[in-house]
Order: C-alpha cells, then sequence, then structure tokens
C-alpha cells in the first residue's frame, strides 16, 4: 500500500529540515527522510567538526607564541588529540541531535531514517515501503571524491569524513589537493604537531582565487613548516614500511613523498548515483549533478533540488539560500532565483580569506574599465595589536556603475570583515555609499572605507 503526503523531503542537512517546518507550518503534511546522520555535511563532516579542529589548533598555535605577547608557559606544548577529537565530536553531536529532535517534533512531519529511491516521477521506495507526493525535495548533498588513480587501491587513504576519526597525531601527513579543504586540515596538523606535505595538481594553490592571493597561502603555510609541492602532473601510490609513498612527478624536488597517512583533498561528488534518479526521469549532468533551473525546479515538474547535490553551491550558506529560494517561490509568491545570488565564501586557515564576487583575474576578462585598490594587513590596527599582520585586502570596482564587483580579504578576522562589502553588494549600492561610513576603531572592517577611498585605475 501507497502511503501519500503533500510533500517529500530526502534529506536532512542545511536545506531540508527548515524547508520541513515551512511547509508543515503551511499546512502540508511531510515526509522527511533521512538516510545516515541527521544535519548533513556542516554539521556531521564538514563546518562544525573542521572548525572546531581549527580552534583548538590556533589555541596551540597561540600557546607556542605565548612569548611574543609577554606569556610565559614555562615549557613545550602537549597535544591531547583524543581531547581535540573528543570537542569536535561533542559539537557535532550536540547540534545532530538537535536537528533530528527539531524534526521529530514538527506537528505534521513523519520521520524515516531510511533509503530512499525514487520508482517513478513521483513515487519513492524506502527499504521495501511506497510513498508518493507532488512535490519532492532532493537535499542528499555530497561526499569526497576518491578518484581511480594509479596505487589508491593498494594503500589506506583518508578523507575529510575518516580524518575526523584520527585521536593521534600523524608522523607525517601527506595532502593531495591544494584547495580550502586540504590547506584547513594541512595547517590545523602542522599545529598539532605532524609533519606535512601537500601536494598539488596545478601551478598553485587555491587556483580559483588571484596569484597574489594564492602566493600570500603559500608563503603563510611555508612559514609554519609545511612543505608544498605545486605541477605534480601524475600523482600516484605505492605502500611502503612507514605508510604510503607517494608518487609526485613534480617539475622540482624529490619525486616521491613518503608519509605516514594520505589525505585525498581533491573534490567532492554529489549523493546521486544510488537515489533511482533514472527511474523518475530527472536529468543529471556528466558530473553526477542534478540539473536544475534558476528557481532550483528540476526537469521534472514537482521535483526540487537543493544544496550540494545541484551543483549550484558548495556552502551551508548557499544550501541554506536554496531552502530560502524554493519556499519565498512556494509560499510566498515571489521570483527569487539562483542567479541572484552574490556568492560570499570563506578558506579557513589562519589567518582566514573572506572572499566575495568576482576575483580581479575574472573582472579584468570582463573587458570593463575597472578600479582597484591594495592594502597590507600591516597597516591595519588591529592587525598589529593583535600581532598577527600576515595577508592583505583588495577590492575591485566597476568604474563606470560604481559597483563593488568583488574583494578579498586575507588577514586576520577577513571572514567576518568581508560582510561589509557583502552588505553593500546585495544591496546594489555604489562604494562610494561605503566609502563614507564611520566603522569601530579599533577593527579589521575600519580599514575597508580607507581602502575604498584610494581606488586607482586599472591599466
Amino acid at each position: 500500500m501507497t502511503k501519500t503526503f503533500d510533500a517529500i523531503i530526502i534529506g536532512a542537512g542545511q536545506a531540508g529540515p527548515s524547508l520541513a517546518g515551512r511547509l508543515t507550518n503551511a499546512g502540508m503534511k511531510v515526509l522527511m527522510v533521512e538516510r545516515k546522520l541527521f544535519g548533513g555535511t556542516c554539521v556531521n563532516t564538514g563546518c562544525m567538526p573542521t572548525k572546531t579542529l581549527v580552534a583548538s589548533a590556533y589555541a596551540a598555535h597561540l600557546a607556542r607564541r605565548g612569548a611574543d605577547f609577554g606569556i610565559e608557559t614555562g615549557g613545550s606544548v602537549q597535544i591531547n588529540m583524543k581531547r581535540v577529537k573528543q570537542r569536535a565530536d561533542t559539537v557535532s553531536f550536540n547540534a545532530r541531535t538537535g536537528v533530528e529532535k527539531f524534526l521529530r517534533g514538527i506537528d505534521g512531519c513523519t520521520v524515516i531514517q531510511g533509503h530512499a529511491r525514487f520508482t517513478g516521477p513521483h513515487e519513492i521506495d524506502i527499504d521495501g515501503a511506497a510513498f508518493t507526493a507532488p512535490r519532492i525535495f532532493l537535499n542528499v548533498g555530497g561526499r569526497a571524491n576518491v578518484p581511480d588513480m594509479p596505487g589508491v587501491a593498494d594503500i589506506d587513504i583518508l578523507t575529510n569524513t575518516s580524518m575526523l576519526a584520527l585521536d593521534t597525531v600523524p608522523k607525517h601527513l601527506v595532502v593531495i589537493g591544494g584547495s580550502y579543504i586540504g590547506l584547513e586540515f594541512a595547517q590545523m596538523y602542522r599545529r598539532f604537531g605532524a609533519d606535512v606535505t601537500i601536494v598539488e595538481k596545478g601551478p598553485r594553490l587555491v587556483s580559483r582565487e588571484d596569484e597574489d592571493i594564492s602566493e600570500a597561502i603559500k608563503e603563510i603555510l611555508e612559514g609554519e613548516g609545511i612543505a608544498i609541492r605545486l605541477n605534480a602532473e601524475c600523482i600516484s601510490f605505492k605502500p611502503h614500511a612507514e605508510g604510503a609513498e607517494a608518487g609526485v612527478d613534480c617539475t622540482a624536488g624529490s619525486p616521491t613523498v613518503v608519509g605516514s597517512h594520505v589525505l585525498l583533498a581533491i573534490g567532492r561528488r554529489p549523493n546521486t548515483d544510488d537515489l533511482g534518479l533514472e527511474s523518475a526521469g530527472i536529468e543529471t549532468d556528466e558530473h553526477g549533478y542534478i540539473k536544475v533551473d534558476d528557481r532550483l525546479e528540476t526537469n521534472v515538474d514537482g521535483v526540487w533540488a537543493m544544496g550540494d547535490c545541484n551543483g549550484r553551491g558548495a556552502f551551508t550558506h548557499t544550501a541554506y539560500n536554496d531552502f530560502e529560494i524554493v519556499a519565498a517561490n512556494l509560499l510566498d509568491g515571489e521570483n527569487r532565483k539562483v542567479s541572484d545570488r552574490i556568492l560570499g565564501y570563506a578558506l579557513y586557515i589562519d589567518p582566514p580569506l573572506g572572499r566575495v564576487g568576482l576575483t580581479e583575474a575574472q573582472a579584468r576578462k570582463s573587458g570593463r574599465p575597472l578600479l582597484t585598490s591594495e592594502r597590507p594587513m600591516t597597516r591595519v590596527g588591529r592587525a598589529v595589536e593583535k600581532d598577527e599582520t600576515q595577508g592583505f585586502m583588495k577590492v575591485v570596482v566597476d568604474a563606470q556603475t560604481q559597483k563593488i564587483l568583488g574583494a578579498a580579504i586575507l588577514g586576520t578576522g577577513g571572514d567576518e570583515a568581508i560582510h561589509g562589502i557583502i552588505d553593500i553588494m546585495n544591496v546594489d549600492a555604489t562604494y562610494s555609499q561605503l566609502k563614507w561610513a564611520v566603522p569601530i576603531h579599533p577593527t579589521v572592517s575600519e580599514l575597508i572605507p580607507t581602502l575604498l577611498g584610494d581606488l586607482k585605475e586599472v591599466k
């Protein structure tokens, strides 16, 4: 017998639970299906546990620098990795159980833990039971990408998920991939005491950023003793008595790197390959992401895809915004679009990188006349007072419209300070309206009007 609901939500990540709340408040009978852990990537294997680890690593880093601030610790810093892991586990557990409690407490929401698979455009099967609804919302997330690299099956590899199970510090962590996830783990484990080598196939780290940002990040990490191997054209693996040997085939340095642990941080893939999408006629792209339009609707009427699985954003905040777009259009009579979203994000090394909009390189390719400005963190009073002066801030402006196109703040507090620019861009104001703001002293944000007051034409 098939059970009927007004809406089915598959996946309890960032978008799903909030949508369940809105739909039930609108009088709908909702089925929420979660196959594993409530809360999705952010709560369980992403933001919350990793940023908790970053905070512990920062505490260790500050403790080692105590003498710089006139604080004598009386000896070397000891890392209790079991306690570090326990702290991260607790943060995730509390958030996960909070999400589950919220869902199970919603009137009109039925929660089932199981693996949902489509049997038709609006029908699903969960462990032999059949369900149907005129509206189905996919919020199934993604997982680490493990490509078929030479020898990868012959060694024990770690992903961002299995890294969280470590309660000891690796002797030598080899990180394959020089982008956001890999760099965060590299720095935190270096601060926990591991030797760390980053292996990147490309010519520079975080290739989506401007070259000056990439170089500054490289200098920050190398300054903490992290080895970085670029231009690793052919990466391979084989077992070694000390753990694993990675063949890196770089243009400079040893052709191999031996590590006790190997972390693969080379992208993610959507959890769409075992949902029976073909039975529903739901289209995906060549990477498995569910194709959606500007309103997050799939090619099948009455089916939406939100979060990491739709390829339109790879962040917790974009997943939540997907929920906001769907709910506003479906329940509030609005016409919200993904293309209206101004993307901001951060890289949580220390100091962090806060980013919004276009890079300078992207803006230059547009051919429009530009204004740019840059300021080192050595000239930011707040950074000087904290003795954290690495990095710089930069902004790029459309010379004709006077609108900010993008900005980067690589420096202490950069992940927070960037929001002043994000807000101005979201209200579609000109840069001069922010230039005449009166920010609080002493902060990192107070330098943004100064930065905008020093714009120069791009030659």
